[in-house]
């Protein structure tokens, strides 16, 4: 049962934010967290993303994936409109940064990110949404608007206690590296995405 175990306000390049840090205990260094917007209506439904950390999108900003770009687009638009990021410490679908690596090794030699994983011995995707459920029940939630493009995420809170008001989508358009990435996504996964790119939206 994880529970609320620290809590701040942190100024970031997006606006201020409470960030307040999930785990079944004080000691663990990865804990799950919560950003949530100082304005936050939390009588209304709220504006919500669930996402997994990806260090090599958002640290490094790899453009093998969108993740870095989704976080920053995720953290301006609750800045602008409130809503809560439930931040998952869920690297690489959950299989951890050293198979994620040896997955994009795999990758160079022409396997897309599923045949990757699945050639590892690992699942396509492992990711609880699970977790993010309970953040929200202990932040006193009951009512979402959901950013995202993934259905089974939209499956997670349909299937939950947790109302969904409707899904707002949070689309990064696709560049050269990128593009097999997203269409992967969109075949196996079923991501609700459009056929876009860089070049298209300018």
């Amino acid at each position: 049962m994880i529970k609320i175990q620290a809590e701040a306000n942190v100024p970031t390049d997006y606006g201020s934010f409470r960030m307040i840090a999930f785990s079944e205990d004080v000691s663990d260094w990865m804990p799950h967290v919560a950003i949530v917007a100082e304005h936050t209506d939390f009588s209304k439904p709220v504006n919500v993303r669930f996402h997994s950390e990806c260090i090599t999108g958002e640290v490094f900003h790899s453009r093998k994936c969108e993740c870095g770009q989704q976080l920053d687009a995720a953290m301006n638009y609750i800045h602008l409109n409130g809503g809560i990021i439930v931040y998952l410490r869920q690297e690489g679908r959950n299989i951890g940064l050293i198979n994620k690596l040896k997955a994009y090794a795999l990758q160079e030699k022409g396997m897309d990110t599923v045949e990757a994983n699945l050639h590892l011995g690992l699942p396509a995707d492992d990711r609880d949404f699970g977790i993010a459920i309970e953040i929200l029940h202990q932040l006193g939630v009951t009512e979402i608007n959901l950013l995202t493009n993934n259905p089974d995420k939209l499956r997670f809170v349909e299937d939950s206690t947790i109302h969904l008001n409707k899904r707002i989508p949070l689309q990064i358009d696709a560049h050269e590296m990128s593009k097999s990435y997203l269409q992967t996504k969109k075949d196996y996964f079923g991501h609700l995405l459009e056929d876009r790119d860089e070049t298209s939206s300018r």
